[in-house]
């Protein structure tokens, strides 16, 4: 009863971050009009690490660096690249649809894992490879000349950046399974916050205006999103079977179209919602392969 118990307070943990991790896409849409998208990648990423690594001292963990190398990449793959694709995508792009197109990434990270880790397609998993193509074919719309083809693509860019920081983070969990995660990240997301600072600095924006909006999206982004979120992240990891934590990979977008639907009134064509629930199919036969597999879910499949 108690770990049954234990489970459903994991499960309900992990609908709350869902939550939290799919409003965060309209968050950043709300806050584009006072910020440019270097200056916002940068502020959340670099403060919110800061805070990880507060949240590190309180908990009595160890705060030392280790993986030094493999850490600095990742956090160039993880934080730099798929902050900053997936903001400059949000520039010009609905937050639904951008959050759609990124969180295609398991389809990468099969197809990737198959060079990179020698991890072949097996049975169900093309039907989800088929699924998925499929859905972004009918969301990208080549066809369609007056697409938004420079935010699709941007986005589609920090799913696959995302995608490759999910391997190289599984290739570390395999030489280092000991690694602290909570340490992993906050080094991680540290690194990667420091080119975008650099390239907020390089690419003079606009002055920043210091609204309520914007002050709300950067405290929301930094106390709720990263500090809260990652806990509520690993706590999920330690506590529930193998493979369920990877579903938030299709909450949090459908979290984000809603929303987006809701408050942005953002509201996708026939098209666009075809392919957005060809992908959320694909995603639910992804994870439902995982736990069939026991395959654990990694820390790196977690982002905001």
């Amino acid at each position: 009863m108690q770990q049954q118990n234990t489970v459903v307070r994991a499960l309900v943990a992990l609908l709350f971050l869902s939550v939290i991790w799919g409003y965060n896409w309209i968050a950043i849409k709300l806050a584009l009009p006072y910020v440019d998208a270097f200056q916002l990648g940068a502020i959340r990423t670099f403060l919110g690490s800061l805070l990880l690594f507060f949240l590190l001292l309180i908990l009595g963990k160890p705060v030392k660096p280790t993986e030094i190398s493999t850490t600095m990449l990742i956090g160039l793959l993880q934080t730099t690249g798929f902050t900053a694709f997936s903001v400059l995508a949000l520039v010009s792009g609905g937050a639904g649809k951008v959050a759609v197109l990124v969180f295609v990434m398991p389809f990468w990270v099969i197809i990737l894992a198959w060079p990179m880790l020698g991890e072949r397609i097996r049975g169900m998993q093309w039907l989800a490879v088929a699924l998925s193509f499929l859905g972004l074919l009918l969301i990208l719309a080549p066809w369609n000349f007056h697409n938004n083809w420079v935010s699709n693509l941007l986005a589609v860019m920090a799913g696959v950046s995302w995608a490759i920081a999910v391997i190289l983070a599984k290739k570390l969990h395999q030489r280092a399974p000991h690694i602290d995660l909570l340490a992993f990240t906050a080094w991680q997301m540290l690194f990667g916050s420091l080119p975008l600072i650099l390239l907020a600095w390089a690419i003079p924006g606009k002055p920043i205006e210091w609204s309520a909006t914007f002050i709300c999206v950067v405290c929301y982004n930094i106390i709720f999103v990263n500090g809260l979120g990652w806990l509520i992240w690993l706590y999920a990891l330690q506590r529930l079977p193998a493979g369920v934590a990877s579903m938030n990979s299709m909450l949090i977008p459908v979290i984000a179209v809603l929303a987006a639907w809701i408050q942005l009134g953002e509201v996708p064509n026939n098209t666009e919602a075809a392919g957005m629930m060809l992908i959320v199919c694909a995603l639910v036969m992804i994870a439902v392969i995982g736990m069939k597999r026991h395959a654990p879910p990694d820390a790196a499949m977690g982002q905001d």
